[in-house]
């Protein structure tokens, strides 16, 4: 009877050890991984501070950190792009940004962004708002420096 309860016991424990474990903070990516996703498109704020994220697929690439947010319109897709580098996330203005964008259709798209100086973020609409999921391949050219992400989404 005493190898019955604590046989209880240790499997009690354990039990509860192994849904403390499953049950904590989880990370839904990797700050570093090339390909991120988010489930939805997400709504840019007023605002973007320099030096906190601005709610949109962050991927993080050598020291440069850059954040797409996706947003659905009645008729276009809004893409807002913020590229940024080091630790406070100082914007780079003059970078030579374009997105390779395949629909959830299979087609392709390539679509420049342009910089708006007033949000401090590049930005480009591609025209539809078709549902389902789109994958977004960002290149870009900052100095003689090239820093490529990944991205997909869902809308």
């Amino acid at each position: 009877m005493k190898t019955l309860k604590s046989l209880l016991l240790v499997t009690g424990s354990a039990s509860l050890l192994f849904l403390g474990a499953c049950g904590g903070n989880q990370a839904s990516a990797p700050a570093n991984s090339p390909v991120a996703s988010s489930p939805a498109a997400q709504s840019p704020t007023a605002a973007k501070p320099e030096n906190k994220s601005a709610g949109g697929i962050v991927v993080e690439s050598g020291a440069y950190h850059l954040e797409l947010m996706p947003e659905k319109q009645a008729d276009a897709t809004h893409l807002d792009l913020y590229v940024q580098k080091g630790d406070n996330h100082e914007t780079i203005p003059n970078a030579k940004v374009t997105a390779q964008v395949q629909l959830p259709d299979g087609s392709q798209q390539s679509v420049p962004m342009s910089y708006d100086a007033d949000g401090k973020h590049y930005t480009a609409k591609l025209p539809t708002v078709a549902a389902g999921e789109y994958k977004v391949a960002v290149q870009s050219e900052i100095g003689s420096e090239k820093v490529n992400a990944r991205y997909t989404f869902k809308q």
